[in-house]
């Protein structure tokens, strides 16, 4: 057995135009401050990380390494969530998601997921030069429109939008593969790729791909009300990535998973800081040491009420109580006598 690594951080809700989180160095330090070990890094900011220059640079990549080992850091995973999204878009959100693209590639569908797609290729290169193993990304939604049935589900309707993103993916996950990196989709509403199930349909479309994996987050299904312990029981070898972010659902007579269209601060469902909802992490870090996860604990730190830099700073130390240092032996070796048949 192994123990599972962390603390880590994903950055990108810290990264903003003042110091110290205006720059890789600045955010190192910052984390590190706080006991971090390792940083889960976006790569849509060039001036952070320059996705395009590490896919051709191993300078660049150990310059970076170096840099952030000065601060006793390491990179846990690229994570390319945007770039992801613009894989399958459904033409009712283009207009939505066009700001994740450059300016140059917007406003034109194929164009824009040929440039998402390129990224994606070079976070598989970059993560490779890195020394990574797994790799963060939303899968990208072609069907979520019609994810309630009304009107009645049109079956065929499915069929082809997941063997269409199937079609898109199929490339992207090769091109990990051939560098040894793990995809890791992080299972979200609005994605089509959301719940066990639909990960299974997709998984089945590109023949159980090896690179096809999950990145766990257990507050997406508590807000679905779907059992995020069974889960880990049930596709633990496809998890490679965790984010560690907490949720509550209060039951309310006014609305319910939906959300009514309010600001999260009013949803019954709603994310929480680390510690300030209703997830099990208990049962959360016990299950993934039981079947031996050994990637990184991540904070993705998203509160409707706590502020940001109080979340990260009790992030950390919430992940260190709650990682199992595994033990080399069982319990009652001790009393473990010869045999004498």
């Amino acid at each position: 057995m192994r123990t599972m690594k962390g603390p880590g951080i994903f950055l990108s809700q810290f990264i903003g135009g003042q110091a110290p989180f205006n720059s890789l160095e600045g955010l190192a330090g910052w984390a590190a401050a706080k006991g971090y070990k390792a940083l889960q890094i976006p790569c849509n900011h060039p001036h952070i990380f320059d996705v395009e220059k590490a896919a051709e640079s191993q300078t660049y990549c150990d310059d970076i390494a170096g840099r952030l080992a000065a601060r006793g850091l390491v990179i846990s995973e690229l994570s390319t969530h945007l770039e992801g999204q613009l894989m399958a878009v459904n033409p009712a959100y283009g207009d939505a998601f066009d700001h994740f693209a450059p300016a140059s590639v917007r406003g034109n569908d194929a164009v824009r997921r040929a440039w998402a797609a390129e990224k994606l290729k070079q976070a598989a290169k970059a993560s490779a030069r890195l020394g990574l193993t797994a790799h963060a990304t939303f899968s990208g939604s072609l069907a979520w429109p019609f994810f309630y049935p009304w009107p009645p589900h049109s079956e065929p309707r499915f069929q082809d939008a997941f063997q269409e993103l199937a079609n898109r993916w199929r490339p992207i996950l090769d091109a990990f593969d051939e560098q040894g990196v793990n995809v890791c989709f992080e299972l979200h509403p609005g994605e089509d790729l959301h719940d066990g199930v639909t990960f299974e349909r997709f998984l089945a479309l590109v023949d159980n791909h090896p690179r096809c994996n999950i990145l766990y987050d257990p507050s997406h299904m508590l807000l679905q009300q779907m059992d995020y312990l069974a889960f880990i029981d049930i596709y633990h070898a496809r998890i490679k990535a965790f984010h560690v972010k907490d949720a509550e659902f209060r039951r309310s007579g006014r609305s319910g998973v939906y959300g009514g269209y309010q600001p999260w601060l009013n949803r019954a469902g709603r994310f929480r800081s680390p510690g300030d909802g209703q997830i099990d992490f208990k049962g959360i870090f016990s299950r993934l040491a039981e079947y031996d996860y050994d990637g990184w604990a991540v904070l993705e730190w998203e509160c409707c009420l706590k502020d940001g830099e109080t979340g990260a700073s009790e992030g950390s130390a919430f992940i260190q109580r709650h990682i199992i240092p595994v033990s080399d032996r069982a319990f009652d070796d001790f009393a473990a006598g010869g045999s004498d048949d």
